[in-house]
């Protein structure tokens, strides 16, 4: 990140042009996203994110330059980052979701404009998040495996940490947990990856261990597990394992991966409470935050968009999270104003700092990180002049706080009460599927067509479950979602596609090719 943010940042101080840093800073900030991704994957995705951020401004300071009503630019911006939130839910976009396009555009709206000056500011955010672009696909030069790698090695370490439980010990259902959650996520990778490689399926085998473990810890060696864990840094081969019969489920992944993707608007659908209740608590945070006085509203409405989590405890821990980490960060900026208020390049060099320490940190502990965030946010805004630190920080508490607290309520007042409905639908679709498929693969002389309209129908089923699962994950409201069902749901549903996918194979000479 540091690499993305510096260069265009110097190079504007070296032109004198330092107060137009905060349009570079918003291509700059894309290369945060998609981390995870594949390679491939990743050029795709950051493009989208830059593309994303560049519309975010475009309607921010186009709007800038049509009004100066603070209580329309307060509405735009809540308008902006329902439909942030959504769009990152819908496409899965993954940390740091929707709070810095918020963050961005929000800022944006509260910047003098006029629509001639749109044209060239919108081309230094387009300038820089090329940059950004180019900096995120870079480290596929060195190690074009390393997402996939880093993701089944987590699936590993995780479901060592579980099997080591023997799945009795104190903490088990905790670490049972983190184990499912590390090994959806590198399904979620590998997914992404496209054509199936040799690496691939080497890494698809290890997290099918990784599976295993899940089920049976009392028959796991935990240490190997580890050490395949271990193995999977740096560039060297990937370990090779021992055929199981759960390999079967690869191919039944496979075929779920050659059937179409969920188109998004089908996708947007279910997400249209938490669209309003962005939209709400955001307007509302930041038309309480101009009635106090406070000259920077949208710091209100970014807090009130970033703290919608999975459910009431977690809002209300993420809560706590940012309004005890904003106020740390406000203490920490008035420590580090006057260094960053010797120069310019002093100014650059704190902001870059802090900009490491957020990256670095805020996807292991969100409150620590938060406490880097807040004063690079501030030191952002000296970028056009510097300001008296006291008027500064009070207004960045008074919006923390008053963003967190009707952003809460929102939470509570605007619900989804069908999500739990659909993933028990969801459930019960797959299960009929499932059987259906098994009775074709029973029957000696199935109908013509029967075994491919019922691998279909599995395959859909399967997706759409993954899909509902997602989108109900996200609403606090409801019963715990009966995660041992949709996981165990998920792997019968795979081994049965592919036991089809064999089937429609036909029987296998010694080269693997068809009889």
């Amino acid at each position: 990140m540091v690499v993305a943010v510096l260069p265009p940042n110097l190079t504007l101080m070296a032109l004198g042009r330092l107060d137009l840093a905060m349009y570079t800073m918003a291509g700059s900030l894309c290369a945060l996203y998609a981390h995870q991704l594949p390679y491939a994957a990743r050029a795709r995705a950051l493009a989208w994110v830059v593309l994303g951020m560049l519309s975010g401004v475009a309607v921010a300071l186009v709007t800038a330059s049509l009004t100066d009503s603070a209580a329309v630019l307060v509405l735009v911006g809540a308008l902006l980052a329902a439909a942030q939130k959504t769009l990152t839910d819908a496409t899965r976009i993954g940390p740091p979701g929707p709070v810095i396009f918020a963050f961005i555009s929000s800022a944006s709206l509260f910047v003098p404009q006029t629509l001639g000056q749109v044209p060239a500011h919108l081309g230094l955010a387009a300038a820089a998040g090329v940059w950004a672009w180019l900096v995120g696909m870079a480290p596929g030069l060195v190690r074009p495996h390393g997402p996939e790698r880093r993701a089944t090695a987590r699936a590993l370490h995780a479901a060592a940490a579980y099997a080591r439980t023997r799945g009795t010990e104190e903490g088990h259902e905790a670490a049972r947990a983190a184990a499912a959650a590390a090994v959806h996520a590198a399904w979620q990778t590998l997914l992404a990856t496209g054509a199936r490689s040799e690496p691939r399926r080497a890494l698809e085998r290890l997290v099918v261990r990784a599976e295993v473990a899940l089920a049976a810890p009392t028959d796991t060696d935990h240490a190997l597990l580890r050490t395949w864990a271990r193995d999977l840094r740096g560039n060297g081969p990937v370990p090779a394992v021992a055929p199981l019969p759960a390999d079967d489920e690869l191919l039944g992944v496979e075929a779920e991966l050659a059937e179409p993707r969920t188109p998004l608007l089908r996708r947007l659908g279910p997400l249209w409470p938490l669209a309003l209740r962005t939209a709400l608590g955001c307007a509302l945070a930041g038309w309480a935050s101009l009635a106090l006085g406070v000259g920077r509203p949208y710091w209100a409405l970014v807090t009130a968009a970033s703290l919608y989590q999975a459910n009431i405890a977690s809002t209300w821990s993420r809560a706590v999270q940012r309004v005890v980490g904003n106020v740390l960060g406000v203490l920490l900026f008035a420590a580090v104003a006057p260094l960053a208020h010797l120069g310019q390049a002093a100014l650059v060099l704190c902001c870059v700092a802090f900009n490491f320490g957020a990256e670095a940190l805020i996807a292991r502990n969100y409150w620590l990180g938060s406490v880097c965030v807040t004063p690079m946010a501030l030191l952002i805004t000296e970028f056009t002049g510097y300001t008296e630190p006291g008027g500064l920080m009070a207004d960045r508490v008074v919006d923390t706080l008053v963003g967190a607290l009707v952003g809460f309520v929102a939470a509570v007042a605007v619900t989804n009460r069908r999500a739990g409905d659909r993933v028990g639908a969801a459930l019960d679709t797959v299960e009929r599927a499932r059987e259906r498929a098994a009775r074709v693969l029973a029957a000696r002389h199935p109908e013509p067509g029967a075994l491919e309209s019922a691998r279909r129908a599995l395959t859909a089923a399967l997706v759409d479950l993954r899909a509902t699962v997602d989108a109900a994950a996200g609403e606090w409201w409801q019963r715990a979602l009966p995660q041992e069902r949709v996981v165990a749901a998920e792997q019968s549903g795979h081994r049965t596609l592919a036991a089809t996918v064999r089937r429609q194979q036909g029987p296998r000479t010694s080269e693997g090719t068809p009889a």
